[in-house]
């Protein structure tokens, strides 16, 4: 890991960099995580540290060890599928909204079509090249477009738990499966409903997308049997 600088904001810093950590699968489901050892890595006090982690438990990221402190949670997939039940709800809301709002001259339609264009594009090149973790960060891009555009702004704070927790599990399906070829596809559909001001189909295809997605995450980490390596300090 590289070394943060001390600064404002280094909880949410170094709780990146350790997710960053565990989401390219540097760090691994069962590794117990020494904070010395991370404040060392990252050339922060511990006190960072111990924030970032109960930022990490909170999230069901990390979970304690007995007396032994914390290690990396194995995938929850009953979790996941509650944290995916309330993104359905929360992605048809926000593209039932934001095609309203381009229906209704709220929303820039040219504004908001160059914004859509450039995180499908995004996306799709880190879909060929095979990039993890900007696969992760162009489908995060894209909802996050869409709760901005819904004219609810407590909506993206209200949806990023979610996201915190789903990154996880995104990434070991990525690293573990190919990419299917038709999220990008059906982002693209979604965009399309959303910019025809097409309120009631935006919504039926962001929730069909994430419940597809849903489905499709357990069955990918369902088939997936390598077992932890258990007990190695990072």
């Amino acid at each position: 890991m590289k070394p943060l600088h001390q600064a404002s904001g280094l909880t949410e810093r170094v709780y990146s960099a350790i997710l960053d950590e565990i989401l390219d699968g540097r760090i691994s489901a069962g590794e117990h995580l020494v904070q010395e050892q991370l404040a060392a890595s990252l050339g922060v006090s511990r006190q960072p540290i111990q924030q970032a982690m109960a930022l990490l438990k909170a999230d069901g990221v990390v979970e304690e060890i007995g007396t032994r402190g914390l290690k990396v949670a194995a995938l929850d997939l009953t979790r996941m599928h509650n944290h995916y039940d309330l993104r359905a709800l929360q992605d048809a809301y926000a593209a039932n909204g934001a095609a309203r709002r381009i229906a209704s001259g709220e929303c820039s339609s040219n504004e908001t079509t160059q914004q859509f264009h450039d995180i499908l594009e995004r996306g799709n090149r880190a879909v060929a090249k095979g990039v993890t973790r900007e696969q992760i960060a162009q489908d995060e891009a894209f909802h996050k477009l869409l709760y901005n555009l819904s004219g609810n702004p407590v909506l993206p704070k209200a949806a990023e738990p979610h996201w915190r927790f789903l990154r996880r599990a995104m990434a070991d399906v990525l690293r573990h499966a190919a990419a299917p070829a038709e999220i990008w596809q059906q982002h693209a559909a979604i965009a399309e409903a959303v910019l025809a001001g097409d309120a009631e189909t935006a919504e039926r295809l962001a929730q069909e997308h994430v419940q597809v997605a849903a489905t499709t995450l357990s069955t990918v980490l369902s088939g997936i049997h390598a077992e932890p390596r258990s007990e190695r300090t990072v």
